[in-house]
């Protein structure tokens, strides 16, 4: 399986790329703040062609270049309806400071062809199986992604996490929507429960492993963790 991330242009956000293999189908995850030209850029050296675009959730440093990103190649954006309604009203889910910053200058348009993530559910698309875990409490619509090629390679578990869990760290549960009971549950019940050796790929900073996490985040069990993200 083919995984490459890179950071968008602004708020430190993980945008990845999935595909089977080189000159291949993929999905993009999460395309932030102006990620255009960097993903055309690996998409051309890796010969891919994109077939999806899936959104951890509805915060606008993770779906800002959505609506051109699908436009372009005329391709559907997938989301879980607990986070419908930011692809409609980002400024929504942000904080009063966000908000704030973006003030009247935010041009936004919905993607068009906008479809609905399922807990549990596995996706099967550009040659890989997406399992899809719902993991409320950074969002009400908060979703994780654990792909595997259809056909296993023996490579580590990958967990693509959002803003669910991050290395050394947790989402922020104070924004709109939020829930710190939530996010304790999720990280308990979707996280801790995912073998050790499974490479978490976050949606901001360093990738971490499920092994290292439970052994030495402080946040896990424990209370809110610092602001992260929007």
């Amino acid at each position: 399986m083919l995984v490459v991330g890179f950071p968008a242009a602004a708020f430190g956000t993980n945008c990845y790329v999935l595909a089977l293999e080189p000159g291949s189908e993929c999905v993009v995850v999460d395309p932030g703040t102006d990620v255009g030209p960097q993903l055309d850029e690996i998409l051309a050296e890796n010969r891919l062609n994109p077939v999806a675009v899936l959104l951890t959730h509805g915060h606008l440093d993770h779906t800002f270049s959505v609506a051109p990103v699908c436009g372009a190649r005329d391709i559907p954006a997938w989301i879980h309806p607990g986070d419908r309604a930011l692809l409609t009203d980002p400024m929504a889910g942000l904080s009063a400071e966000s908000r704030d910053f973006f003030g009247g200058r935010l041009q936004w348009s919905e993607p068009d062809d906008i479809r609905e993530l399922v807990d549990g559910a596995v996706m099967s698309i550009a040659g890989l199986q997406i399992v899809v875990d719902h993991a409320p409490g950074h969002t009400p619509g908060s979703v994780m992604f654990r792909p595997e090629a259809e056909t296993r390679t023996g490579e580590p578990p990958v967990l693509l996490s959002g803003d669910v869990l991050f290395k050394q760290g947790i989402g922020r549960t104070d924004l709109p929507g939020g829930s710190a009971e939530l996010m304790q549950r999720s990280l308990l019940t979707k996280c801790m429960t995912l073998d050790d050796a499974t490479v978490v790929l976050p949606g901001h900073g360093d990738a971490t492993t499920i092994g290292d996490e439970r052994a030495s985040n402080p946040f896990i069990g424990a209370g809110p963790a610092p602001a992260r993200g929007l």
